[in-house]
């Protein structure tokens, strides 16, 4: 490599660490953006408020922890990194504890992937930090190296039918049976069977994280089934993807409708 090639490359991995300091410290300040929103934008202020506060909160039976943990969940699948501090901030001081705030962040990363789900688990220890919570948590796992896929695939089997998760397991083709043991051993077998939050609430998280992420429609109506056989009912459901519309907006919204309304007739 030449000497201006090497002079670019250092400045260039500069610039980026200075970008990315900027962004960190960008983060450091989300509290205050919805109070800018006022001073600089009060039409939406007042727009966006009315329509959260007094039409959807009131809307549906979903109790107060319910509907932080998948806003929470809402907000890592959209990578909302500047409002998800506030809305945990919020979420903690309404019940939501520090355990079950970051086992929402840990059932994510099946679904959304660590690439994504990384910053946010830092900004989840920062906000903990900030309240004076000590680190690391409390463990929450279950399982062992040796015993994890046998347990999810016995998580499996109580969420969507044994003889669904053997029929699924057994006809997968040979090239593909390690996808299928990822699924049980990791999935469900390192995330699913831990403490902290249990399967009925795991199973709406993940409904919430795929209709919140988009493009996997065919998942979304598979844990449609899931959270009735784990008993979310339809309304359940129906509230759900309701408290979720204003972050998510109304394209998304409507295809996990579409995906209740085929699997979970009235």
């Amino acid at each position: 490599m030449k000497l201006w090639q090497k002079i670019l490359t250092v400045t260039a991995l500069i610039v980026m660490t200075s970008v990315s300091g900027c962004y960190l410290h960008i983060w450091h300040k989300e509290e205050i953006k919805m109070k800018d929103l006022n001073k600089t934008d009060p039409e939406l202020a007042f727009l966006w408020g009315n329509f959260v506060n007094n039409e959807v909160k009131p809307q549906g039976n979903l109790d107060v922890k319910t509907r932080f943990l998948i806003l929470l969940s809402a907000h890592i699948a959209t990578q909302a990194r500047g409002e998800y501090p506030l809305i945990l901030h919020q979420a903690l001081d309404n019940g939501v504890s520090p355990v079950e705030a970051k086992e929402v962040v840990y059932q994510a990363i099946p679904y959304v992937g660590m690439a994504k789900v990384y910053d946010f688990l830092r900004l989840t220890n920062r906000v903990l930090r900030q309240r004076g919570i000590k680190l690391p948590l409390e463990e929450q796992s279950n399982t062992t190296p040796e015993n994890r896929l046998e347990k999810g695939i016995a998580v499996q089997s109580s969420i969507f039918g044994k003889e669904h998760i053997d029929a699924m397991r057994a006809s997968a083709p040979a090239e593909l049976k390690h996808i299928q043991d990822y699924l049980s051993a990791n999935c469900f077998g390192d995330y699913y069977t831990r403490s902290g939050l249990d399967t009925k609430t795991r199973e709406l998280l993940t409904f919430s994280l795929l209709v919140s992420m988009g493009g996997a429609d065919p998942q979304v109506k598979a844990h449609v089934q899931g959270n009735l056989n784990v008993g979310n009912n339809r309304q359940v459901l129906l509230d759900t993807v309701t408290q979720l519309l204003p972050y998510i907006g109304y394209p998304r919204s409507l295809n996990g409708i579409t995906a209740i309304n085929e699997i979970a007739k009235e």
